[in-house]
């Protein structure tokens, strides 16, 4: 095996160490990617190498002055040379990156989570023509479907024909005339004509006919054949075409439709929203933008910061921004509805609003304001997360009143993360909703 190989081997047995998806979402160090791109630590596994002992001077003996006695020290240490002190493992292990893109992490989450969505397409961009499927009555003589005609040709030959024969077995009934076998013809769903029938009833010597004392006598005696028996036995000298047996052959039309969303994160920046409840958020935030942007051919996302007021604000400042106002979570409602009917129609595009806080919200205002304003603004998913690192406060009731209304609703997801731990099972809750 050369260098080459080499270097292969060892950098797919760090791949294998790289970090597990779910530790590094809820405890790993997400500043190390951006928005388009996914980077996960992963160890680096030294490669072996020949290192020389930097007090090596030379053999036993040499240096300066004369030959040492036995058992004379021949020399001492250099500085630095073994004399450090530490505990073994105390440094922290180089660290390289596995890269991957948001496709490569939307499909790795939706193996970790069991997870089966599929994006809706909104938009028509795209016209193809697929097999020759459909059929039409009318069009260009090389798109005739023969094998359609002659199917509807011989079901009519089969529909058609009848046992000659045994009808005329019955123009033999003793007192019977055309008239009398064309009704017992039809009432048997025997397709036979009356001009038919009189032609033949014409054509029968005078001495043939009342061979039957009755009706019953006859279909006693005389065996009626099938018309598939007969056209089995006999084969079929031709087939009944009509115009309105012809039909056309067209290729399906098959319109492809992009893949597109608009995620909007709305976020308390409030001056209750401190450092660790931000963190949470962020960790909560990031890998749904990520998967959102995997799964989606389009992805856009609309950053909206609020404490009594919202704005709208850039990705790079959105986890960051502390404000000491109060809260009134309706504004961020209020202004992602303007956004959503200004530049994203429902028609066209697939909508996310997914919402995070302490769950602290100015009196009355989630059951007057937000929640009719969730139901009014039309959304594939509507979320909220809470993140109370402490534990629920006591005028936190934001979640819980959101969750009691829209109960078990397939387009409503609320999630709770106390600790970096919550991370995965409320992404989760969020993503299995939308999948329902």
């Amino acid at each position: 095996m050369g260098l080459r190989e080499d270097l292969e081997r060892y950098r797919e047995v760090g791949e294998q160490r790289r970090q597990d998806l779910a530790e590094f979402i809820q405890y790993g160090d997400l500043g190390q990617s951006r928005a388009d791109e996914v980077r996960i630590p992963i160890k680096i596994v030294d490669l072996p190498e020949f290192v020389y002992d930097r007090r090596d001077r030379g053999g036993v003996g040499q240096g300066q002055g004369e030959q040492p006695d036995v058992g004379d020290p021949v020399g001492q240490p250099e500085p630095g040379d073994g004399d450090e002190k530490g505990d073994p493992g105390e440094e922290g292990g180089e660290h390289d990156y596995y890269e991957m893109d948001p496709d490569e992490f939307a499909r790795e989450l939706d193996e970790e989570l069991g997870l089966d969505l599929e994006p809706k397409g909104k938009t028509v961009v795209e016209e193809i023509e697929g097999e020759f499927t459909d059929v039409a009555r009318t069009g260009p003589s090389s798109t005739l479907d023969f094998e359609t005609l002659f199917k509807r040709g011989i079901t009519r030959k089969l529909a058609m024909d009848f046992d000659e024969e045994y009808v005329r077995a019955a123009l033999k009934v003793e007192g019977w005339g055309p008239e009398e076998a064309f009704e017992w013809a039809r009432a048997d769903g025997i397709p036979v004509s009356l001009g038919w029938i009189q032609s033949e009833y014409d054509d029968l010597p005078p001495g043939e006919r009342g061979e039957w004392d009755s009706i019953d006598a006859m279909e006693t005696a005389v065996e009626r054949e099938r018309a598939v028996d007969r056209i089995r036995r006999e084969g079929i000298d031709d087939v009944p075409f009509r115009r309105q047996d012809e039909r056309y052959r067209y290729p399906e039309t098959i319109e492809r439709k992009e893949r597109n969303v608009v995620v909007v994160n709305i976020r308390d920046v409030s001056g209750s929203m401190r450092e660790k409840k931000r963190e949470l958020v962020e960790r909560t935030f990031t890998p749904l933008d990520w998967y959102l942007q995997g799964k989606y051919d389009t992805a856009e996302f609309v950053y909206v910061a609020h404490d009594a007021d919202a704005w709208e604000v850039d990705r790079e400042g959105f986890f960051g921004i502390r404000s000491g106002g109060g809260t009134r979570i309706s504004s961020a409602y209020e202004l992602t509805q303007e956004i959503f009917e200004a530049e994203y129609p429902f028609s066209e595009w697939n909508r996310y609003v997914l919402a995070a806080g302490d769950s602290e919200n100015s009196s009355d205002d989630t059951e007057q304001r937000v929640i009719p304003l969730m139901e009014e603004i039309d959304a594939n998913l509507h979320a909220y997360v809470e993140t109370q690192p402490s534990g629920e406060a006591i005028n936190a009731t934001h979640a819980e009143e959101v969750k009691r209304h829209f109960g078990g609703s397939d387009d409503v997801a609320v999630a709770f993360v106390n600790e970096p731990g919550d991370v995965i099972d409320a992404i989760d809750e969020i993503l299995s909703t939308e999948d329902q």
